[in-house]
């Protein structure tokens, strides 16, 4: 009874606390309301310039943030169970990198502004990320002992790190405004603040998250030993399939509208597990909350922080992500 309602308890929690982060992120900025206008504006009440902010600006920012922020959190927690690996990140082992080289690429090649292919970026994000991932699965791949975790991280590193290289390449010879374009979206910058780009990354969470809690069991087992899974019947390798598709979809379609953020897929399944326990009927859907709330606090921080250019979300995160991964490195190793 007390581990049920301790679940309950840190569940409401981070509710509250991701409720929170999205009052600050809609309230706060350069062009503050002021959260005693916030509640007059929503029902209709405000000036032409409050509404504007709150429902041009500042509502669909932080809704885009959050899918993103819960997208991220969920692929980070898919990994790490396949990998057996605590450092599982889909920007430390490459798939944001390669999300966003296929997308440099169609931005690059297609003359027009990003905002009319707002629901085809991720599927383009998709198909870069998921030919990333089998190549470093591929090279990570032990015959005898399966995946080998710190293997895993260099391979992804290693990938990471040319791609990035690759991306500059390709913009080396690009306009202006398109090397602008993508320097922001390596650092993290959020572009996709407009409300369609709500509807671009939603489809992917509404179709992962059923499939993922009917697969909680699965993955507890896949988690702890291969050879028990295959003794309780779980099907390894389809199962591995499917999750590894549903992790590379949901990064690359918040990376392909909030730009190239790392450690949100790390951070938050840790915090999850270390709240209410490594069973995934337990942390799975407490990793969302958590990763939507540091994401639209690490906006927020970047807008109030230093107003006349906002500072982006991916500098915050990494400011907080990289001590955390260091540590978590030196307890593996």
């Amino acid at each position: 009874m007390y581990k049920k309602n301790n679940k309950l308890l840190m569940y409401c929690l981070m509710m509250v606390l991701l409720l929170l982060s999205i009052i600050a992120g809609i309230g706060l900025g350069p062009s503050s309301i002021g959260f005693s206008k916030l509640i007059p504006t929503i029902l209709g009440e405000g000036t032409f310039k409050e509404e504007f902010i709150l429902f041009s600006v500042r509502m669909p920012r932080v809704f885009v943030l959050a899918l993103a922020g819960m997208s991220l959190a969920l692929s980070g927690a898919i990994l790490q169970t396949l990998t057996r690996n605590d450092l599982a990140d889909p920007g430390i082992i490459g798939i944001n990198a390669g999300a966003g080289v296929a997308i440099t690429v169609f931005y690059l090649f297609v003359d027009a502004k990003l905002e009319y292919y707002s629901y085809i970026l991720p599927a383009v994000g998709f198909v870069g990320a998921l030919i990333v991932a089998m190549f470093i699965f591929i090279f990570a791949m032990d015959k005898r002992n399966g995946i080998e975790p710190v293997k895993l991280v260099l391979m992804g590193v290693g990938f990471a790190s040319a791609l990035s290289g690759l991306m500059i390449i390709l913009i080396s010879g690009a306009k202006q405004e398109d090397v602008q374009f993508v320097a922001k979206w390596l650092s993290g910058n959020i572009w996709g603040a407009d409300w369609p780009f709500i509807l671009a990354l939603l489809p992917w969470l509404i179709i992962a998250v059923p499939i993922l809690y009917s697969k909680q069991k699965s993955m507890n087992l896949l988690a702890l030993n291969e050879t028990v899974a295959k003794g309780l019947g779980v099907s390894i390798k389809r199962d591995r399939i499917l999750l590894l598709i549903i992790a590379v979809a949901l990064a690359a379609s918040a990376v392909s509208v909030v730009g190239s953020i790392s450690f949100i897929g790390l951070i938050a399944p840790h915090i999850a597990k270390q709240l209410v326990g490594s069973k995934h009927q337990n942390f799975l859907f407490l990793s969302p909350l958590i990763g939507a709330a540091i994401l639209v606090f690490a906006d927020t921080i970047g807008r109030i922080i230093y107003s006349e250019a906002t500072i982006p979300a991916g500098i915050i995160v990494a400011i907080i992500g990289v001590p955390y991964f260091l540590f978590l490195l030196r307890k593996k190793v």
